[in-house]
């Protein structure tokens, strides 16, 4: 058994895992405005209240960039407070079990690849996309971090006047269009021409993504992540007529780009990253 983290700055998630299985979770409201310890403290409380002598080691996801090696966590997303936080050391003498750390998105990721729709693949793509765009890269059967969990940061490429993150997240909808992706998106089903017509234009986005990740990784797969992941029927049919000027077009038809349906991918990712290291 492992213990999982999947920390976030609205909700911090512990689970404790058994494979593939989650059996049981603790999820309450991150104190993020707080200051580093109070952040900690509670983290600390939500682990004990699921540690057991099976646990073997826990494995946690942060949104930031990470110092895998000596498990140093940097200006986490939506958390001020934490600006360079050592939590291996400090959650390996709190606990004493092995700790690995690792960016959210490479989390996910690795749980799509190890439990979900990448599995059996060798090099794939997971894509999150929200409230930002983040990425994780599994290269011959291994997560790639690059220094400092920084490789695959693929939304922050420059992309018309801004950035793919930009253009492919919920900023595009509330930020351009002045609205959330979920109203649009229920806007749309209901055949609302004008929001139909705005997931389209988000669709081609994307395909232009899709693009960047083709030329860039040339993956077996692309997983999608993340909130929008469950909108893709209304902008896949763009996305894929985007990627018809694709100028390898083997390559396209060779990758499966499809929306992750594994409950608790990231933090299943996050227990998995004991093993890979």
């Amino acid at each position: 058994m492992k213990i999982a983290i999947d920390l976030g700055g609205t909700n911090m998630r512990v689970g404790l895992i058994d494979g593939a299985t989650v059996i049981d979770t603790v999820i309450e409201p991150c104190p993020a405005k707080e200051t580093e310890e109070v952040v900690l403290s509670q983290l600390k409380r939500q682990i004990a209240q699921l540690m057991r002598a099976e646990v073997k080691g826990i494995g946690v996801g942060v949104p930031s960039v990470v110092d895998c090696q000596r498990g140093i966590v940097y200006n986490v997303a939506n958390i001020p407070a934490w600006k360079e936080v050592h939590l291996k050391e400090i959650l390996e003498k709190e606990f004493g079990v092995p700790v690995a750390v690792n960016n959210d998105a490479n989390c996910f990721a690795l749980g799509a690849w190890r439990y979900g729709e990448g599995q059996g693949t060798n090099d794939m793509v997971g894509l999150t996309m929200g409230t930002g765009i983040g990425s994780g890269i599994i290269i011959g059967g291994r997560l790639y971090n690059g220094v400092n969990t920084g490789a695959g940061e693929i939304g922050s490429l420059p992309f018309k006047d801004a950035d793919y993150e930009f253009y492919c997240s919920s900023r595009f909808f509330s930020q351009l269009h002045g609205d959330t992706g979920a109203n649009f998106g229920k806007r749309a089903q209901a055949g609302d021409k004008e929001a139909i017509a705005v997931w389209d234009e988000f669709g081609r986005n994307v395909g232009e993504l899709m693009k960047a990740i083709l030329f860039t990784y040339a993956p077996e797969a692309i997983i999608i992540g993340g909130g929008i992941a469950s909108a893709f029927p209304l902008f896949e049919a763009p996305m894929r007529k985007v990627l018809e000027s694709f100028p390898y077009p083997e390559n396209v038809a060779a990758t499966r780009i499809v929306p992750s349906k594994l409950p608790n991918a990231a933090m299943l990712g996050a227990a998995a990253l004991i093993d890979n290291g």
